[in-house]
């Protein structure tokens, strides 16, 4: 019963906002990917609000719900019956009267079970998509048949765009690529290969007096090299949605250094590789929003050649929804992490893996978030750096949290909305 409510309830809206679309007749940028995919909406919003009166999806808001509600333009209500009211209230103004409305919406769309992406397409339908990453081992994947089945899903957005349309890809994932190329849309890609249309290179740590303080690199378009900076976070991934916005520029016709002027607002999520001042001048890289293998990998790598390191310490949390792909992917990790990190803590059961082959790596194994951010503020040195990265249900924001040096540096954390803190 509470299903079938539950998927009357997404009609409803879903109807409702494809009305408000038709209505209003915004254009629509659309993101989808395994990897990525908040980072390059937030990037992108930044860079298209320099010509467009811009409305982004909120956070992660990219089901059959969050979708609408950025189209109404309200938070997600839960399960508050007067925030429901608002909700209801705000779709009838926006149908009934006249409103000013955003001539552009960015939204973020992802796909934890098969359908949900077309479900989402029924009620909106883009004018330019971008992908980001389509993994090997995607997120969500024990819900599928196969990760192949996961990326036709995701990457299904670009089959709705008409000729001619913009389709921005990442020039680094085969699958994405190559399906893109195949398609009869306009295909501007992004990435460290030499034949990207927005193409990065010599991405590195960006210091400032023997400090990290984020990320740089060059970008080259058309034949012209500009410096791309990202402060406050870490790892070259970070420089893939500034790549991806400013590849979204040139499908906008939107001049680059007015792009970049733009871009000098953008500030990386919560929970993505964010650089945070931990207990004993140690640093922690918040990476907690969520883990995939990919994602992990990729985190390891900037812990291994963060500069000025006296002591590595990865505090990794259970992979979740790999399903049979799960015990392998957890055991692959576990011959990277030792080569990454002097310290692995590991929180979670499918986690305990991690601490398999630590390569003469110090190994410390706890159950979960609670009882890991207890343990470690008393072990932190000064000097060291702190990876803290997990799957959301393991709520490794938690460590995080216990590890601040200034506690009121919490709101800088994922997930720290009342209505998450009460169900963790």
């Amino acid at each position: 019963m509470k299903n079938l409510i539950k998927s009357v309830i997404a009609f409803k809206l879903g109807l409702c906002a494809r009305i408000v679309v038709h209505k209003y007749q915004p254009r629509i940028v659309m993101i989808t990917g395994s990897v990525g995919k908040t980072t390059a909406k937030d990037a992108i919003a930044e860079v298209l609000s320099a010509r467009f009166f811009v409305r982004k999806s909120d956070k992660s808001f990219n089901s059959e719900f969050g979708v609408p509600f950025t189209i109404f333009g309200v938070g997600n209500p839960w399960s508050d019956p007067f925030a429901w009211l608002k909700v209801i209230r705000s779709i009838f103004t926006l149908i009934v009267l006249p409103n000013h409305y955003p001539n552009m919406l960015v939204l973020e769309v992802g796909a934890d079970r098969p359908g949900d992406l077309s479900r989402i397409l029924r009620f909106v339908t883009p004018d330019a998509v971008v992908v980001t990453r389509l993994p090997e081992i995607p997120v969500h994947v024990e819900a599928y048949t196969s990760p192949d089945a996961v990326r036709e899903e995701e990457f299904s957005p670009a089959h709705t765009l008409s000729a001619g349309a913009p389709l921005i890809v990442s020039s680094d994932d085969p699958y994405a690529f190559d399906n893109a190329i195949r398609t009869p849309a306009r295909v501007i890609s992004y990435g460290v290969s030499d034949d990207a249309t927005v193409r990065i290179s010599d991405g590195c740590f960006y210091e400032v007096e023997g400090k990290v303080i984020g990320m740089r690199s060059f970008v080259n378009i058309n034949n012209k090299q500009e410096k791309l900076l990202v402060k406050g976070s870490v790892g070259k991934t970070q420089l893939l949605p500034i790549a991806a916005a400013l590849a979204t520029a040139l499908a906008f016709d939107i001049p680059i250094p007015k792009a970049l002027k733009a871009l000098e607002a953008y500030e990386p999520p919560p929970g993505r590789g964010r650089l945070l001042a931990g207990k004993n001048d140690s640093i922690i890289i918040d990476d907690s929003y969520n883990a995939s293998p990919a994602a992990v990998e990729e985190a390891l790598a900037t812990l291994k050649m963060f500069p000025h390191a006296k002591r590595c310490i990865a505090v990794l949390g259970d992979m979740l929804e790999l399903g049979r792909h799960s015990v392998i992917e957890h055991e692959r990790i576990a011959e990277i992490v030792g080569d990454s990190a002097d310290v692995i803590v590991t929180v979670g059961i499918r986690a305990r893996a991690f601490g398999i082959a630590p390569h003469g790596a110090e190994v410390m194994q706890f159950d979960n978030s609670c009882s890991a951010a207890a343990a470690l503020p008393s072990l932190i040195r000064e000097g060291d750096i702190i990876l803290v990265k997990g799957s959301q249900s393991i709520r490794t924001e938690r460590i995080v949290e216990a590890l601040l040096a200034d506690p009121s540096n919490s709101s800088k954390l994922v997930r720290q909305e009342k209505k998450w803190k009460q169900e963790a």
